[in-house]
Formats: structure tokens, sequence, C-alpha cells
């Protein structure tokens, strides 16, 4: 299973999102398997289609597929929530079904 995060620095949310995903990922055993990406310039967010920071993609499949095809750019990403609520990071309930 390949669990990426890809971020931009500029983005304060991506600590948060990193540190859900690794609790996500020890109770199911798998931790240590995050790869961390930064993304650094406008183009590269164009060509990884980076919505914004923090994305969260399983095995290449966004974790939000309804929030991934957001123009990419180097912005904060917001995920909505199960009750229609913006977030700056995907649920814990988004990563166990991406991760299922």
């Amino acid at each position: 299973m390949r669990i990426e995060l890809l971020y931009w620095e500029g983005c304060p949310s991506y600590p948060e999102a990193k540190a859900l995903l690794e609790e996500v990922l020890a109770e199911r055993g798998l931790a240590g398997q995050v790869e961390m990406r930064e993304v650094l310039t406008h183009e590269e967010a164009v060509a990884l289609s980076f919505p914004g920071s923090p994305t969260i993609r399983v095995n290449g499949r966004d974790v939000d597929p309804a929030g991934a095809g957001v123009p990419p750019g180097l912005t904060c990403r917001v995920y909505v929530l199960g009750d229609g609520r913006p977030s700056p990071v995907p649920s814990r309930r988004q990563l166990e079904e991406a991760l299922s």
C-alpha cells in the first residue's frame, strides 16, 4: 500500500493531518508507511494535480475524491466533512475509508 502526504510548507494544517494519519495507520498496524512530499512550485502543483495542502493519497487515490478536482495550486486545502462543515484536514472517517 502506498500512502502519500503531499503538502505545501506555507500551509499550517499539514502537521495536524500528518498526526491524524499516523494515528489511524498505527491503529491498523501500518505505522511508518507515509511518504511525505513537499510541493515547491505552482508548476509542480499542476504536474501532481495537487489541489492544496494537505493532500493524502492511498495507492494514488485521493482520500477525498470530491475535493481532488479543485484546480491545482500552492494553497491550503479545505475538506468538507460528513456534516457539511469545512475542515483544514480530512476526517478520521475519510482516512479509514480510504485505507479499507
